[in-house]
């Protein structure tokens, strides 16, 4: 391993007599300059790329050697430095004192700037894309000094299909995974099939899933990386399946029982569930977040455990980049189950004043709290300091679900509140409609389509748009209130 240059560390003065004397006095009484800021930095040069991808990375100042490494690696149409300004993972290099190195692809490499995770010259050991990243690794062990035995990489949608690919072609490398929204390794080989794995469960063992693993890997007979997999409940791009596979996928290569060790609810309606090794730490452990689209699921705010900036497919939820650090004992720890808030739910929640887009709700208060989060159908939706709060901007006419949890003083939310549910009121008449032009994908994101085995369908009339993805594009015209139907050759409204 290439050791760091530490040269300029320290005061060296040269010669001797009065110009020894006078360096000695300006070291002494001179200002110190300020240190510069940490700031996401692409690196070049960073080996011979046969996967055409760009290097980014964020070192905190002073980062001694010896430190962790995270490779974050971004969704389908996001880059580089927009998953560094979202997902959270900035914060925690700060806090917990690791480098992040963030692969970025383009357009160059695919027409939606996803990572190449369905095609074997590119997930495969030794080639492509992956060979790229390992080289980023390489390079960030040597330039930043990176502990080699603690490098752990995640990824969102694409990015996460390529994590999966990453931990089984090179277990030797990575110590650790976090799979967002992402889909188990040896599923598809090429674009064709690759939407089959997107929208469908695939019908394989766990032990082939394991020896899908195990065939990537060259031979590597462990030990393993230890693997978080993260997935929303209402997933409509890669089905919650594929989160089952993969946690099928890593307990088979443990060698561990699909029966959780333990469980546990989290904050932002998220399920924890533990899968130990003999020894009882965790190797694998799945976040389900209910409700829950496609993204990256963060949580802004100041809390220790809290992350993030929400935005197209960073979704206000939990903070994934925290519990996968503690996880992966970023923090200190070891790594091991994230307990909880202790907090009481919330008693007594019910609804006040209901208009057309408005509904007041009201709780009993819990000692301890300082503070409340208030959920609508499973996803934050605001706070309060009190025990009272308004949901405002709804739709007329139409039926919402709520709940409570209170938050103390450290930021953890606890147990969550009974639901109730109120309808706006209005919502009749004075429907005018109007026209929309987007992508298929983007269609089923704004609940003007629903998808189904890969093809999405326009609400309403059931029309059958084509395949569900961002290369078809449709205009739709809504007639009435939820009533879609395609009018490409020209909306009336």
């Amino acid at each position: 391993m290439p050791v760091p240059d530490r040269s300029r560390t320290g005061l060296r003065i040269r010669g001797s007599g009065l110009s020894a004397v006078l360096a000695l006095l300006l070291a002494l009484f001179a200002a110190p300059a300020p240190a510069s800021a940490a700031s996401l930095t692409q690196v070049t040069g960073f080996g011979t790329n046969p996967g055409n991808l760009q290097m980014y990375s964020y070192v905190p100042d002073g980062l001694p050697a010896g430190a962790p490494l995270v490779v974050a690696l971004h969704g389908c149409t996001q880059s580089a430095p927009d998953y560094h300004s979202h997902s959270g993972w900035a914060k925690y290099a700060d806090l917990y004192r690791f480098a992040v190195v963030y692969p970025h692809t383009s357009s160059a490499n695919n027409a939606n700037s996803c990572f190449n995770w369905f095609q074997p010259s590119d997930y495969g050991r030794g080639q492509g894309e992956a060979l790229s990243v390992k080289q980023m690794v390489d390079h960030a062990i040597g330039r930043y000094g990176s502990d080699r035995d603690r490098v752990f990489v995640t990824g969102l949608s694409a990015g996460g299909a390529m994590t999966s690919a990453l931990l089984a072609a090179y277990p030797d490398v990575f110590a650790g995974g976090s799979i967002a929204s992402g889909i188990p390794v040896g599923c598809a080989t090429s674009m064709t099939n690759a939407f089959t794995c997107m929208y469908n469960a695939t019908s394989r063992t766990p032990r082939q899933w394991g020896d899908a693993v195990r065939q990537a890997s060259g031979g590597w007979t462990g030990p393993w990386p230890r693997v978080a997999v993260w997935h929303g409940t209402s997933d409509t791009t890669v089905v919650p399946a594929n989160a089952t596979q993969s946690r099928d996928q890593w307990t088979d290569v443990w060698g561990l029982s699909r029966t959780p060790t333990s469980t546990a609810s989290l904050p932002g309606n998220t399920t924890q569930a533990v899968y130990s090794d003999a020894q009882g730490v965790p190797a694998v452990t799945t976040f389900t977040v209910s409700g829950m689209g496609h993204g990256t699921a963060v949580d802004p705010g100041s809390g220790t455990q809290q992350c993030g900036t929400a935005g197209a497919y960073y979704l206000d939820t939990i903070c994934s980049s925290y519990y996968t650090a503690l996880f992966w004992g970023l923090d200190g720890s070891g790594g091991g189950p994230v307990d909880p808030g202790t907090l009481p739910a919330p008693a007594g929640l019910a609804t006040g004043a209901v208009t057309d887009s408005s509904v007041a709700l009201r709780w009993n208060a819990v000692s301890g709290a300082a503070s409340y989060e208030v959920y609508r159908g499973g996803s934050r939706v605001g706070t309060a300091t009190g025990t009272s709060y308004t949901d405002t901007g709804l739709t007329p006419g139409t039926a919402y679900t709520y709940s409570v949890a209170a938050v103390d003083s450290s930021g953890t939310a606890g147990a969550r509140s009974a639901a109730v549910t109120a309808t706006t009121t209005g919502g009749g008449g004075g429907f005018e409609p109007r026209c929309y032009t987007a992508s298929n994908y983007a269609h089923v994101q704004a609940g003007r389509a629903r998808q189904s085995g890969g093809y999405a369908y326009a609400l309403g009339s059931g029309q059958n748009m084509g395949l569900y993805n961002t290369f078809y594009s449709h205009t739709l015209e809504e007639t009435s209130a939820g009533y879609f139907v395609i009018s490409d050759s020209g909306c009336p409204s």
